[in-house]
């Protein structure tokens, strides 16, 4: 059974992985409500106990019939890109009720790409969060990022209590730095009490050629609590626990992992107008010519571009 340990001085319990759930919903594959929330329950019946969305993931049915299937405590983490005290408010009253549960354990301001004063932009939906774990709709406070920099800004705002910062053995998706910059920052945000949680350790899939060591580099970087990472079958859940445990994957499972190669494509009737590029939160996309080019390298395959984009021009396939 997968470990459970404190995150940092939150006082919330939870495995060092934690159920991904960005990949099931509109912005990566569309799962349907039954095949996602089977996913969910095979992953908390295996030990997992975190599950990892966000209001933009659009996964909520699929977390609520998972929860009604299963017995035992789960960890409930969701971000919002709420900027007001009021937009903030919603977002946890949605998400409480669509959840079906009596509280967010951790609610993130989600900051895929913003400028580095999204702190302040967003001062009135921190206050709410605030506010949110005085009345127990929450129980900690947190602030999802690919940005080096703002880490190390977030590390010093006292009413963070959690940090989810882009990190993997390849350094892919991290805006303003290297991965030494990244794990830099990460010790930093340790040094000054804030806990942490891993976001593509995996790097979208890039690094499935890397598992286990993607896995473990991770895995066994001080201070990190937990690692989320989105997984689309049963085959994966149980890869990826025994990944994590250092245990071997069994090679008839380990033949299914990354299976759902996909690659973001851009239709024929692109029109340039950047709306995708300054969404992306990887820097993976930009205009040439009047046409949106994709750098593979540098996509980390979580949709964000796709709702954005005016003309439907951009596709997950």
């Amino acid at each position: 059974m997968l470990e459970q340990r404190y995150l940092g001085k939150t006082g919330i319990k939870m495995t060092g992985l934690c159920y991904g759930t960005l990949p099931l919903g509109p912005l990566q594959v569309n799962m349907s409500l039954a095949q996602g929330a089977s996913i969910i329950k095979h992953s908390l019946e295996k030990g997992i106990s975190c599950i990892d969305t966000a209001q933009a993931y659009k996964t909520y049915p699929h977390i609520k019939k998972a929860l009604l299937e299963h017995r035992g405590k789960v960890v409930i983490a969701s971000k919002s890109y709420a900027a007001t005290y009021e937009g903030m408010r919603e977002a946890i009253e949605e998400a409480i009720a669509e959840m079906a549960i009596d509280h967010v354990d951790i609610m993130y301001l989600h900051a895929a790409r913003v400028p580095l004063t999204v702190l302040s932009e967003r001062r009135d939906a921190l206050r709410c969060l605030v506010d949110a774990k005085k009345e127990g709709l929450i129980r900690a406070a947190g602030i999802s990022l690919h940005s080096v920099e703002l880490l190390r800004i977030a590390a010093d705002v006292p009413q963070i209590d959690v940090v989810m910062p882009v990190i993997n053995v390849a350094g892919v998706g991290i805006m303003d730095g290297s991965r030494e910059d990244m794990i830099q920052a990460i010790q930093y945000a340790l040094s000054r009490g804030k806990a942490v949680i891993a976001q593509k350790a995996l790097a979208g899939g890039h690094l499935v050629d890397r598992y286990d060591e993607a896995i473990r580099f991770v895995r066994d970087m001080p201070g990190v609590t937990s690692i989320a990472i989105g997984m689309l079958s049963n085959d994966e859940v149980d890869a990826n626990i025994a990944a994590y445990e250092g245990r071997p994957v069994p090679e008839e499972i380990r033949s299914k992992i990354g299976k759902h190669n996909k690659r973001l494509l851009v239709q024929k009737w692109c029109r340039g107008c950047g709306t995708c590029e300054r969404a992306c939160p990887s820097q993976a996309i930009r205009v040439v010519d009047g046409k949106a080019v994709v750098d593979y390298g540098k996509c980390l395959l979580c949709g964000y571009c796709n709702p954005v984009c005016p003309d439907f021009a951009l596709r997950l396939a």
